[in-house]
């Protein structure tokens, strides 16, 4: 490939799949800078919003394991997040901790009455109505005998009986939220740009072997050639994504999910830029929505607000300027700061 200058904009951003699966996904992003890439992997690694079990109440614990260990283990559990967004975030609802609009209600009630250890299974999890619709909140069982995980084990007499509160959140916030397991990021396989300096003992070439798969997608192959011009000036537009799901969302909904977070923290930006003061929500939240600020298909994104602000226009007395404050006169007096 040839890394040379290039007008993004006049490109355009191109997505090859090389491979699908129902929880992974290996493909190339092309005609994007490194900012780009890198921010769309952070974004689907810590804030695409998904569905985990946040709040445990104990009705009955008489396990070998303590209620919190429990609540811990049920917090891992993946739960589906498709459609996530008829759920609204907690911080969002006006209910003082949960509702039917901003959770979902899970039981477990399980008690072992014959003589061979029972265990209990992620299955054992109902999902209680109503929901905000069919997909959100169940646990997600991919193995084929359709248990799921290990929650714990109970012998004769033992018995848990708890009520599950899932909400909605993101990495940030905590691992469980996570939609995936990794995501694999490369670029520049052949070292072209020179942005990786190797260490080795004796011969970098056998010490760090190359990706084979993603070298060969570097139309002009193989590693620069010692006669070979060094271009100071190239820069990546070609990175390699390979994105593993919990399978709490599909790779494409991941994909999907973590564009739309981005395009509502860049309009929450340019709003802010244009001192548009009717924003519709916040920056994280999907009560923000992603729509255009004003302006923004002309190229022009509002009114030029310049660099007049309280903070520094020179013809506003702003109480950083000196003088007397609610504790007396300060030491700084009339400072020049507003002359």
């Amino acid at each position: 490939m040839d890394y040379g200058a290039m007008d993004i904009d006049q490109v355009g951003p191109r997505v090859i799949i090389r491979e699908s699966f129902p929880n992974r996904a290996d493909f190339v992003l092309e005609h994007v800078d490194l900012a780009f890439a890198n921010s769309l992997r952070r974004t689907m690694l810590a804030e695409v919003p998904t569905m985990a079990i946040d709040l445990v109440e104990v009705d009955e614990n008489t396990s070998v394991l303590a209620d919190e260990f429990i609540a811990h283990r049920l917090g891992l559990i993946p739960l589906n997040s498709k459609q996530i967004e008829d759920v609204l975030y907690t911080r969002d609802c006006d209910c003082d901790q949960y509702c039917e609009n901003c959770s979902i209600t899970l039981t477990m009630h399980a008690k072992c009455t014959g003589d061979e250890i029972m265990k209990v299974y992620a299955r054992d999890l109902v999902v209680a109505e109503p929901r905000p619709n069919e997909w959100v909140g169940n646990p997600v069982i991919t193995d084929e005998a359709g248990l799921g995980p290990v929650i714990c084990k109970l012998r004769k007499g033992q018995a848990v009986r708890m009520k599950c509160i899932a909400k909605k959140g993101i990495a940030k916030e905590h691992a469980k939220w996570a939609p995936t397991s990794a995501i694999g990021f490369e670029y520049d396989p052949n070292n072209k740009l020179r942005h990786l300096d190797y260490w080795y003992e004796v011969d970098p070439i056998k010490e760090w072997p190359v990706d084979d798969r993603n070298a060969s997608w570097e139309s002009e192959g193989g590693p620069q050639q010692d006669d070979e011009t060094f271009d100071y000036n190239a820069v990546p537009s070609r990175f390699f994504f390979d994105l593993e799901s919990i399978g709490n969302l599909e790779p494409d909904a991941v994909v999907q999910q973590g564009i739309k977070v981005m395009q509502q923290k860049l309009a929450a930006v340019l709003q802010e830029l244009a001192g548009d003061e009717n924003r519709n929500g916040n920056a994280g939240g999907d009560g923000f929505g992603v729509q255009e600020p004003d302006g923004m298909q002309g190229g022009d994104y509002g009114v030029d607000q310049g660099y007049t602000t309280p903070y520094v226009n020179p013809g506003a007395t702003s109480q950083w300027g000196g003088g007397a404050t609610p504790y007396g006169a300060t030491p700084y007096g009339q400072s020049g700061w507003n002359q």
